[in-house]
C-alpha cells in the first residue's frame, strides 16, 4: 500500500518546487516471536519464556522502551540479564538523531544474539504506521506512535496465544503524560526506574540507573552554590554581540580551583581565558564546550603556582575551601595577569564514562557515595549504590547524569567495575579507557575484510608490480619486533653510483578505502605499544603477517629507489609498488656487529655498510642546516618471563644503526612528501612542526643563564649550534640535561592538509616540507599518503574523499588527536611500570639533578632511571621550612640553602602508595642536608626477594 505526502517548497530563485514523498506500508512485516503462530517468519528473535523475576511483572513479557529510556538508561539496557526487547523504529530513528555514540551501542546490542532484541519497523506497518494529526507536535506524534504499536503487539500476541497467562507487552517510559495516556488506552506501562527496582536479585542494575530530573533534586541541599546557566538562546545572542566568548574548557591538573578556557580566534590566533574560583568555574568539566564572560580588568588575576589537589572529604561547607580560595589571590603578581572571566552557560557537555574509585561514606547504612576519577582534572562524582562494601578497593567506572546548582558535587551513576585497584590487567584497562584508546578485539564485520589464507602473491598481482625479489634487502629493528614496517637495500650501479632503496609494508593494497577495516583503522589511527603490550591499529594477520617484511618470505612493498653518488646526493628518485623478499631481520645490534665485524663481507652486510656510509652522511648534512638533535631519556624494563613484571629498568642506548635507519626513513618521507605535493597541492597529507613562540624558551634561557652559558633561539640552526657548544667543565651531563630542557620547550608536530594551510615547515628536522610514509602498519596517516603517492604514479585509482581537503582536514585531526592520546597512554605505562618496579625495591638512594623549582617543590630527575619526581617542602604533617621563591633565577632557598635548575642532589626514592588511586614516586632529600627538612639515607637498602627458581 502507497503513501503519499505533498508539499511545496520555494526555492533559492524564488521558484516553488513540489516534493512528494512516497512511504509504503506493507503487511509482510513480522512480530519476531516464537510465540506468533500468524507471522510467517523462518527466524524469531524473541523467546517464548521470556522470565525476568519481577515484583511487578509475575508473568513472561517483553519491553517496549520509548526514545527517552533508551537515550538516559543505555547502561542498564546493555547488562545481560535485560533480554527480549521490541526496539521500535520509532524510537531507533529518535535515538540515531539525538545521539551517535547511544545509537552505535544500541545497534550493538541488538546485533548480541544471546540479548534477544528486536527491531520492529513499526512505521512502515500496515496497521502501527500513524500521520500526524493537525496541530500535533512531532514528539507527541512519536509518543502516540509508540503507544499504537505497543498496543498493537499485546493484541497480535494475545491473539496467537491460547493460554491466559500469555505473554504480555510491557512499556517503558519516564514521560509522566505518555505513561497516563498508555493507562487510559489499557496498556501495561511502567516507569524505568519502578520496574528495574522490581526485578529481584539484581541490585547492581538499580546503581547502574541513571538519575532522573526528580531525583537529581533530593540530593542536594537547598542552599544555591553556584550561578544559573543561561539559556542557549541568550548564550548565542550573547556570543554574536561578543559579550560572551565560546570555548573549550581544560580543567588544571594541579589545582583544583583553576581553568583556562582556550577560544579559538580567527585563523591561527586563539586566547586563553582564565577561571578561577569554584563559583566562576560554575560546574564545567574537563573539555566542555562553555560561554564565557570576560571580568572587568581590575579582576584579572595570574595563574598561581600553588599545587591544590581536592583531597577533602565530601565538602559541602565552604569554611575550607574559602581559604584556599583566598591562597589563589594572593599568590598572584600583578605583570603575569591574564585574561579572566566566569563561566555562564554549557554550550556541549563531553561527559563520557569516567574510571575511578569509590569513597566510602562514613555513614555505615549510607546509599550515598563520592566517587574520586582518576583522571584529576574530573572533579568528584556523588553516586547511589547499595554495593559499596564489595566495590570498595575496586576500579570502577561511573557517568555523569547532571549537576544540579546547589549540589557541590555533579551526581552520576555506575557502570561498570573495572576489577581491583592496583592489579597489572586492571590498570591496564583503565589506561586504555581514560585514555580515550580503542582497544575492544576488532569486530567480525572487520575481519570479513582480511584476506583468506593460505594468502599467497598470484601472477595478477605481478603484473602492476616491480620484482625487486633478487635484491638484498634487509630490515633493522628494535628486539621482538614483529610489525616490520620497513626494509632497506643498497648496491653499487655499474656507472660507480649507489642506489639505495627503502621498502615499505604494502597496506593500502589490503585495507582498501571506505570498508569496515578501513573505518576502524581510521578511527584508532594509531597502534599504541605500552610495556609489553600492544593495541595494534589493523589486526594481527596484517600487522605481524602478511604485512611484516619478514625475512625469507615475498612480500608486496611500496618502494621509494634512489640513485645516489658518494656524497649522498639524490640524482633520480623513482616510487614503484614492488615485490620484494627480505634476506635477513636484523635488530640494532646485530647490524652494528656485522658492520663493525672486518671479517665479514657477504652482500648483506656490504650493504650495511654502505647505507651506514651514506646515512652518516645525510645526518651531517642535515644537521649543518640546523636540524635538531634533542634529547628525551627512554626507559627500557627487562620483563620477568613468567610473573611479566619488572626486573630491571635502565635507559635505552642509542647505536649507529639505529640513526642509519632513522636517516632513510626521513629521506623517503621527504621524497613522497614533494612528491604528493607537486601532484596534489591541496589535498595532501602533510606533517608540520611549528617554531615555538619565543616565550616557551624562557626556562631554557635562565636554566642556560644560571651556568653563564648564552642559548640563542631565533632559529632552529642558532638553537641547534649553541647547544652543541654548551659544556660546563666537570659536569657531563649537563649538556644532555640541556637538551632535555630544550625537547620541553617544543611544540607537538602535526598532521594537516596542505591545502587547508600555508606554513609547511618543520622545525625539528630544518625541512621545508615532511610527511609520514614509512610506518603504514602503525600510522593510519601512512596508509593516506601510500594512496596518495599510489594514484600520482598511476598505480592505483583514487576516490573522492582522498581530494576532498575538508574531509582530509577533519581526519587529520582525529589523527593528532589519537597520537597524543597514544604518547600519553605509552607515558602512563611507563609509570605504572616505574610503580612496579619501586614497589619490589623497598626504598632506594640515588643520584639526581634539579629539572624545575617551584614555589614549594623541586622537580627532580633521576638519569639512571629516566624517572622524574617532586621534593614537596610543605609536607601536611610538619611545620613548613622557611621557603623564599624568586622567580627571576628561578631560586628557591629553602632555609638557608638555595636550590636552582642543575643542581645534583641525592635523594631517597620509594613508592607511597597510601592512595592506591593515584600511587606517587615519592622523593625525600637526602643531600643537601637542611635541617628538618632532609632525611637520613637509609643504610642498608632492602634487596628484592630474590625470585625461587622452580626449574
Amino acid at each position: 500500500m502507497l503513501k503519499s505526502k505533498t508539499f511545496v517548497k520555494k526555492t533559492r530563485s524564488g521558484g516553488v518546487l513540489k516534493i512528494v514523498r512516497e512511504h509504503y506500508l506493507r503487511d509482510d512485516i513480522w512480530c519476531g516471536s516464537e510465540v506468533c503462530t500468524e507471522c510467517k517468519q523462518e527466524t524469531t528473535v524473541l523467546q517464548r519464556d521470556a522470565c525476568i523475576e519481577s515484583n511487578l511483572c509475575s508473568y513472561p513479557h517483553y519491553l517496549i522502551p520509548d526514545t527517552n529510556v533508551v537515550l538516559h538508561q543505555i547502561d542498564v539496557l546493555e547488562d545481560p540479564v535485560i533480554r527480549n526487547v521490541i526496539i521500535l523504529q520509532t524510537v531507533l530513528q529518535e535515538v540515531r538523531h539525538r545521539s551517535a555514540p547511544v545509537y552505535k551501542r544500541l545497534k550493538d546490542v541488538i546485533h548480541e544474539k544471546e540479548k534477544h532484541f528486536y527491531t520492529f519497523t513499526n512505521e512502515h506497518h500496515r496497521e502501527t504506521f500513524i500521520e500526524r494529526e493537525p496541530g500535533e507536535s512531532a514528539n507527541d506524534r512519536n509518543d502516540r506512535a509508540i503507544r499504537v504499536a505497543t498496543k498493537w503487539y499485546s493484541q497480535h500476541l494475545k491473539t496467537s496465544e491460547s493460554d491466559a497467562d500469555g505473554l504480555k507487552v510491557v512499556l517503558l517510559t519516564n514521560d509522566q503524560g505518555n505513561k497516563q495516556k498508555a493507562e487510559e488506552s489499557g496498556l501495561l506501562v511502567y516507569k524505568c526506574e519502578e520496574y528495574i527496582k522490581s526485578l529481584i536479585a539484581n541490585p547492581e542494575l538499580v546503581d547502574r540507573l541513571a538519575l532522573s530530573d526528580d531525583d537529581k533534586n533530593e540530593i542536594t541541599s537547598s542552599k544555591v552554590l553556584f550561578p544559573e546557566h543561561l539559556p542557549l538562546s541568550k548564550i548565542q545572542a550573547g556570543i554574536k554581540s561578543g559579550s560572551f566568548l565560546q570555548g573549550t574548557f581544560r580543567a588544571s591538573r594541579d589545582n583544583y580551583l583553576e581553568a583556562t578556557v582556550f577560544v579559538q580566534g580567527e585563523g591561527e590566533d586563539s586566547t586563553e581565558v582564565l577561571i578561577q574560583g569554584l563559583q566562576n568555574l560554575n560546574r564545567s568539566v574537563h573539555q566542555d564546550v562553555v560561554a564565557v564572560q570576560l571580568l572587568p580588568r581590575d579582576q584579572w588575576v595570574a595563574p598561581s603556582s600553588v599545587v591544590l589537589q581536592d583531597e577533602g572529604a565530601a565538602k559541602d561547607e565552604n569554611a575550607e575551601e574559602e581559604e584556599e580560595e583566598k591562597e589563589l589571590r594572593i599568590s598572584a603578581a600583578e605583570a603575569a595577569r591574564k585574561p579572566t572571566g566566569k563561566v555562564v552557560g554549557i554550550i556541549k557537555r563531553s561527559w563520557r564514562p569516567f574510571c575511578g574509585m569509590l569513597n566510602v561514606s562514613q555513614i555505615k547504612e549510607s546509599t550515598r557515595h563520592l566517587f574520586t576519577p582518576a583522571d584529576r582534572r574530573i572533579p568528584r562524582i556523588r553516586i547511589e549504590t547499595r554495593q559499596a562494601s564489595t566495590l570498595a578497593g575496586q576500579r570502577i567506572m561511573v557517568a555523569i547524569d547532571g549537576w544540579p546548582k546547589h549540589s557541590r558535587y555533579p551526581n552520576g551513576h555506575f557502570v561498570r567495575s573495572l576489577g581491583g585497584a592496583g592489579e597489572k590487567d586492571t590498570e591496564e584497562e583503565v589506561l586504555l579507557l581514560e585514555h580515550d584508546v580503542p582497544h575492544q578485539a576488532f569486530s567480525q564485520a572487520v575481519l570479513s575484510f582480511l584476506p583468506k589464507m593460505p594468502w599467497s602473491i598470484t601472477p595478477e598481482d605481478m603484473l602492476k608490480r616491480e620484482d625487486l625479489r633478487h635484491l638484498t634487502v634487509c630490515s633493522v629493528d628494535p628486539p621482538g619486533c614483529t610489525d616490520i614496517d620497513d626494509a632497506l637495500h643498497c648496491r653499487e650501479l655499474d656507472n660507480g653510483n649507489l642506489e639505495v632503496g627503502v621498502h615499505i609494508a604494502d597496506v593500502s593494497h589490503f585495507i582498501r578505502p571506505g570498508n569496515a577495516l578501513d573505518k576502524e583503522a581510521a578511527s584508532r589511527g594509531t597502534t599504541v605499544y605500552l610495556c609489553g603490550k600492544r593495541i595494534d591499529m589493523v589486526p594481527e594477520l596484517l600487522s605481524s603477517n602478511l604485512c611484516s617484511l619478514r625475512s625469507n618470505v615475498e612480500r608486496m612493498a611500496f618502494s621509494c629507489i634512489w640513485e645516489m653518488n658518494h656524497e649522498a646526493e639524490i640524482l633520480k628518485t623513482h616510487f614503484t609498488k614492488s615485490v620484494i623478499n627480505s634476506k635477513a631481520s636484523l635488530t640494532y645490534a646485530e647490524a652494528q656487529m656485522r658492520i663493525d665485524d672486518t671479517t665479514k663481507n657477504d652482500d648483506i652486510t656490504k650493504s650495511l655498510r654502505g647505507l651506514n656510509k651514506l646515512a652518516k652522511i645525510l645526518k651531517r648534512k642535515r644537521i649543518e642546516k640546523g636540524a635538531l638533535t634533542l634529547s628525551s631519556l627512554e626507559v627500557r624494563f627487562h620483563i620477568d618471563s613468567e610473573t611479566h613484571d619488572p626486573i630491571d629498568l635502565q635507559t635505552k642506548e642509542l647505536m649507529e644503526t639505529n640513526s642509519m635507519v632513522e636517516e632513510f626513513m626521513l629521506l623517503a618521507n621527504i621524497s613522497v612528501a614533494q612528491k604528493i605535493y607537486e601532484e596534489f597541492p591541496d589535498c595532501a597529507m602533510l606533517r608540520k612542526h611549528p617554531a615555538p613562540p619565543p616565550s616557551n624558551y624562557d626556562i631554557l634561557l635562565k636554566a642556560a643563564k644560571s651556568k653563564a652559558i648564552d642559548i640563542h633561539t631565533d632559529s632552529a640552526k642558532a638553537l641547534a649550534d649553541s647547544l652543541d657548544v654548551a659544556k660546563v667543565d666537570g659536569f657531563p651531563y649537563f649538556n644532555t640535561l640541556l637538551r632535555i630542557l630544550a625537547t620541553r620547550c617544543m611544540m607537538q608536530a602535526v598532521y594537516f592538509c596542505s591545502g587547508m594551510d600555508s606554513d609547511f615547515h618543520h622545525y625539528g628536522l630544518a625541512s621545508p616540507i615532511y610527511t609520514h610514509f614509512t610506518s603504514p602498519i602503525r600510522r593510519y596517516a601512512d596508509i593516506i599518503v601510500h594512496r596518495l603517492l599510489a594514484v600520482a604514479i598511476g598505480a592505483d585509482s583514487t576516490y573522492p574523499d582522498l581530494m576532498d581537503k575538508h574531509k582530509q582536514s577533519a581526519l587529520s585531526n582525529n589523527l593528532n588527536y589519537r597520537h597524543k592520546m597514544a604518547q600519553y597512554a605509552q607515558r602512563a605505562s611507563v609509570a605504572f611500570h616505574t610503580q612496579l618496579f619501586f614497589k619490589s625495591r623497598g626504598i632506594l638512594n640515588e643520584d639526581g639533578f634539579v629539572l624545575f623549582v617551584r614555589k614549594n617543590a623541586i622537580i627532580v630527575l633521576i638519569p639512571k632511571f629516566g624517572l622524574e619526581g617532586t621534593v614537596f617542602f610543605d609536607s601536611k604533617d610538619k611545620a613548613a621550612p622557611n621557603l623564599v621563591f624568586d622567580e627571576e633565577g628561578p631560586t628557591l632557598k629553602v632555609e638557608q640553602h638555595t636550590f636552582s635548575i642543575f643542581d645534583k642532589v641525592k635523594v631517597t626514592i620509594s613508592l607511597d602508595d597510601s592512595n592506591i588511586q593515584h600511587q606517587k614516586i615519592r622523593m625525600a632529600l637526602i643531600d643537601p642536608v637542611i635541617p628538618g627538612v632532609s632525611v637520613a639515607a637509609p643504610d642498608v637498602e632492602p634487596q628484592a626477594k630474590k625470585p625461587k627458581l622452580d626449574r
